[in-house]
Order: structure tokens, then C-alpha cells, then sequence
């Protein structure tokens, strides 16, 4: 029978938990690596949370298989919550994994544990999980077979371009023909007047380099319509991180020589992801952020040869320009019944008839461990 562990940080994980990790991430790209976990944990979560990582074995001695990264709290009315260590900066999550490694016992272990250990979790909260990976029904149906009541909620839209091994040429002539139009009079217009340069930088720039890059996003994103970061030290220590894997594709447009654009990309497990972009709106009539869109876009395509480029989150109407397909992100919440604090969180999210159901369903079968 696997056997389920918990850690209360990230530095406590044993060391063979990094080859879950790197699988993992190998596979489904940042998101689910603990690179991303780490600059989360350390500078992008608010106060209280507090990690609790559960990690699944085979049986003792064996490696782990497999790891679910949590933070906890307690909110209103004493309400115990588990949630996926994810937040607004999360722009995907999920059981972390690799694809040999999707077992369905291990999660029903995993989740039998969840909702059997003392002092009670009332709620499970994950978001934003993508519906199509493998291992999202088997975790459906293992909380519910845990006994608790289960419901799936929409979180956004993402769009994406799956690259089908075209080369940049071939995928821009699919481009719709205004946004060619633009960049090709746009772009023509730039280059006589010999006022914007381009640049991107990645893991292979020296330290300055990056650091200048950093001072360049920052001076864009301050002049951009974007709201302040509410965590300011996530997006200098996510760039820096990126970089020192190998991830990192900040690209920045300076016009008469000042920052006027900046966007950062992370390639990782064949993905692309556009994680952050902003334009100083003071260039808004030179196209500077699309023209520099169109540059990244080359890099990733012709030199990086990502299988998919993500557009990550929202549903924004110039991102249906540059991709070719969206789908859900979604999430899982789940209510203990063998809590009474998450029994009357049941009620009141699902409706009482449905846990009463819920209840007399479950009392049916064989009696469970509590």
C-alpha cells in the first residue's frame, strides 16, 4: 500500500523528491517545477499561508512518486483549508508527477490521507488545473471516494499555439492579415528611422546582463497601464531563476534609447509560456510591443523549437491574433465530510439535498476508517 508523507517546506524534502520535479516539469514545463515553487514560497505568497507538501511512496524504502505542493491556513469560522501553493501568479498547477508514474491508488491514498488526518482539513482547494492532464479525473474520483464532496469550477481561458513543427515563416503567413499588415509597415517604418533596438536576453548572458534587463522591465512596467506587482520581489527573482536554468527569454524594445517595451517568456519542457509583457504607453502608436512579440515569437520558434507557445492567462482579445487554439483552466474544490466545519461548507457551496445524498450514499458502504 503507498504510504503518504508530509514536509513543512520545500527544504525539507528528501532528496530523491527532485527527480519528481524534474519529470514533472520536463513534461507539463514551469509550472510544476520547484524552481517555480521556491521563488512562490519565498516572494510571491502573502501572509499566513504556510506550505505543507504531501509526497506518495510505494511502500517504505521505494522513491517517492509523487508530490502535491500545498500551503494552509485557517479562515473564517475556524475554517481549516488546505489550497494548491499557487496564486495569482500560478498560472497552472497540479499534482506533480511524471507521466510513468499515473497511478490512480496512489492518489486514492493520497486522498484518503487528506481527509482522514487529525486535526481535520475542512477544504481542498486546487486552481488552476488543466482538465485534460492525466491525472485530474483519477484525483476527482479519489477525493470523492475519500468521502469528500467534490465540485469542478471554471477558472479562465488560455490560448495557445500548438507549432506543429513549422518554422516562424511558415506559422506568420497563417497570421491574421492586419496584424501582418502592421508589423510589416510598422516594423519597415522602425527600422529607417533607426530609432528602436531589440534585444533578448537569456541564461546564457552574463549576470549584468540580466540585471540590466531586470532594471529595463521594471522601468517598462512602471510607465505601462499595469497595476504595482503586490509581491515586488517575485518578478526580479522569477527572472533570475529562469536564467540560471536556462528558462529565461526577456526581451526588451528600447526607442531613442529608453526601455519602451519588455516581455518576458519562459522556455521550459517545450513550452514557450508568455508569462508577463508590458509597453510604455507613451509608444502605443509604434506597434513597439508587437514588433517585439514577433521577434520572441522567431526565437522560440526558429532557435528554440518549442512544440507550444502559451499565452497563459485570460481571454484578451489580441492574444486570438497571435494563437491558434484555447482551452479551460480550471479547479477542484473539496469539502470534508468528517468535518463538521466541512460538512456545513458542503451545504452551503453544494446545497443541503446533495450532501444529504452525499451522506447516505456514503453510509451504504462499508464503514471506512475515520
Amino acid at each position: 500500500m503507498p504510504i503518504v508523507e508530509n514536509y513543512p517546506d520545500l527544504d525539507a524534502l528528501p532528496a530523491d523528491a527532485d527527480r519528481v520535479f524534474d519529470a514533472a516539469s520536463a513534461s507539463n514545463g514551469l509550472f510544476l517545477s520547484k524552481a517555480w515553487f521556491g521563488n512562490l514560497a519565498d516572494r510571491g505568497l502573502e501572509a499566513p499561508a504556510r506550505l505543507r507538501i504531501y509526497g506518495v511512496r510505494d511502500q517504505a524504502g521505494a522513491a517517492l512518486s509523487l508530490l502535491l505542493p500545498l500551503r494552509h491556513m485557517t479562515g473564517r469560522f475556524g475554517l481549516r483549508r488546505l489550497e494548491g501553493l499557487a496564486n495569482w501568479y500560478s498560472s497552472l498547477f497540479g499534482v506533480v508527477a511524471a507521466p510513468a508514474d499515473l497511478q490512480p491508488q496512489r492518489l486514492r491514498q493520497l486522498a484518503h490521507s487528506l481527509a482522514a488526518e487529525r486535526p481535520r482539513w475542512d477544504v481542498l482547494d486546487l486552481h488552476p488545473l488543466d482538465p485534460a492532464d492525466p491525472l485530474f479525473q483519477p484525483l476527482l474520483d479519489a477525493l470523492a471516494a475519500a468521502g469528500m464532496a467534490t465540485q469542478r469550477y471554471f477558472c479562465f481561458v488560455n490560448w495557445y499555439l500548438d507549432v506543429a513543427g513549422r518554422s516562424y515563416d511558415d506559422y506568420a503567413a497563417s497570421l491574421p492579415s492586419k496584424l501582418r499588415s502592421t508589423l510589416r509597415r510598422k516594423g519597415r517604418q522602425l527600422e529607417k528611422s533607426g530609432r528602436a533596438q531589440f534585444a533578448i536576453v537569456t541564461g546564457d548572458d552574463k549576470a549584468d546582463a540580466v540585471e540590466a534587463a531586470i532594471a529595463a522591465y521594471q522601468a517598462v512596467y512602471a510607465r505601462s497601464w499595469k497595476s504595482p506587482e503586490p509581491s515586488p520581489e517575485f518578478m526580479p527573482g522569477l527572472i533570475r531563476t529562469c536564467a540560471a536554468h536556462g528558462w529565461l527569454r526577456l526581451g526588451v524594445a528600447t526607442v531613442d534609447g529608453n526601455p519602451a517595451a519588455a516581455q518576458l517568456w519562459i522556455v521550459c519542457g517545450g513550452v514557450a509560456a508568455i508569462y508577463k509583457l508590458a509597453y510604455d504607453e507613451q509608444y502605443a502608436s509604434l506597434s513597439i510591443g508587437s514588433l517585439l512579440t514577433e521577434r520572441l515569437m522567431r526565437h522560440v520558434i526558429d532557435i528554440d523549437k518549442v512544440k507550444e507557445v502559451d499565452y497563459l492567462t485570460g481571454d484578451d482579445a489580441y492574444k486570438r491574433d497571435w494563437m491558434s487554439a484555447s482551452r479551460e483552466r480550471c479547479g477542484i474544490v473539496a469539502f470534508n465530510l468528517r468535518s463538521p466545519r466541512g460538512l456545513a461548507a458542503a451545504a452551503l457551496h453544494l446545497g443541503g439535498a446533495r450532501v444529504k445524498a452525499m451522506l447516505r450514499r456514503r453510509r451504504q458502504r462499508a464503514p471506512e476508517n475515520a
